[in-house]
């Protein structure tokens, strides 16, 4: 009898699946732009959950179980606009903690449909208040129970941003070759650009990091906060960012349906802001004759808001 000698399966769990997103290269949105002036994105829907909230969730569930604040028995407690909440969901799911969130009750039907495939509890919080009126809700609720839960408090734990500094900046560094000379984010937790930010000035001063929020406190741009009319998070760092700039809501859409017509990508609302403001970067270097790589992130892909009436203008 022949003896049957089988292969070891390279198989990874959701956790390993986390991180090393692509980036992007641009053509018909960049192409009035100069030979030196470059834009690339780093594609964060390639993530498991779809987002780039993955990297955050991630890391603070581990953190927490390493601290021992997260064991079985307890439940992952957190506010969400939806991303996040869905990256928790997913972990909590294949390591078998329950989750429970507090969410908008605006929030986009797919987000919220995904929510409930995972099994997650739900609790709606008032529109109007937007992701501010969640994190209230959710505070009350964890310093009520603390024993039963987790809270994860995504806008005040410094894992999140520590997340991006041991993985998204070292990325866009790594793939760029260190060419890159400016990064773009939106502002939302704000860990992306506080930790992506702050690892890219310890690998260069010179790069210069750029936030970007809406430009006004009522605006259609999902995810992202309009900093002076919002709870600040705990985990912002202003100086992290050599400039801000505002996005118009209206750009954005016109940006999300220009990604998906001139170029394939069919992206979210965040990472249409995103371009906007990347695009804007780069043709003020080109205007000043200085050449440059900006790189930026797509939070998440469009399927999530497909229902929104700008995408049939």
């Amino acid at each position: 009898m022949t003896d049957i000698h089988t292969t070891p399966v390279a198989a990874e769990d959701i956790e390993q699946q986390i991180g090393n997103t692509p980036l992007l290269s641009f053509k018909r949105v960049t192409a009035h732009l100069p030979g030196n002036v470059q834009i690339f994105a780093k594609a964060e829907w390639t993530n498991p959950g779809g987002s780039v909230k993955d990297r955050a969730a991630y890391h603070i569930i581990k953190q927490a179980e390493l601290d021992g604040r997260l064991a079985p028995g307890k439940t992952i407690l957190d506010s969400t606009s939806g991303n996040t909440g869905i990256a928790y969901a997913m972990i909590g799911a294949a390591k078998d903690y329950p989750v429970k969130l507090f969410l908008p009750e605006n929030a986009s039907p797919e987000r919220i449909a995904i929510l409930r495939a995972y099994g997650v509890e739900l609790v709606f919080t008032d529109p109007l208040e937007g992701s501010d009126g969640a994190i209230v809700a959710v505070r009350e609720l964890a310093a009520k129970e603390p024993d039963k839960y987790f809270y994860a408090d995504q806008y005040n734990n410094p894992v999140n941003w520590q997340a991006h500094y041991h993985t998204t900046g070292v990325e866009i560094w790594q793939q760029t070759g260190g060419t890159v000379t400016h990064f773009v984010a939106g502002l939302g937790t704000t860990g992306t650009l506080v930790g992506t930010g702050r690892r890219l000035k310890a690998y260069n001063r010179d790069i210069q990091i750029v936030s970007l929020q809406p430009d006004s406190p009522f605006h259609g741009l999902e995810g992202m906060k309009h900093i002076k009319s919002a709870i600040v998070p705990g985990i912002y760092d202003a100086s992290v960012a050599d400039r801000d700039l505002p996005i118009r809501t209206e750009a954005a859409y016109n940006m999300a349906r220009r990604l998906a017509r001139e170029e394939g990508y069919l992206v979210g609302i965040s990472a249409a802001a995103a371009m906007v403001g990347a695009l804007q970067v780069a043709e003020d270097l080109a205007q000043a004759g200085q050449p440059g790589v900006v790189v930026t992130l797509f939070p998440d892909n469009a399927y999530k808001y497909l229902t929104e009436a700008f995408w049939t203008k």
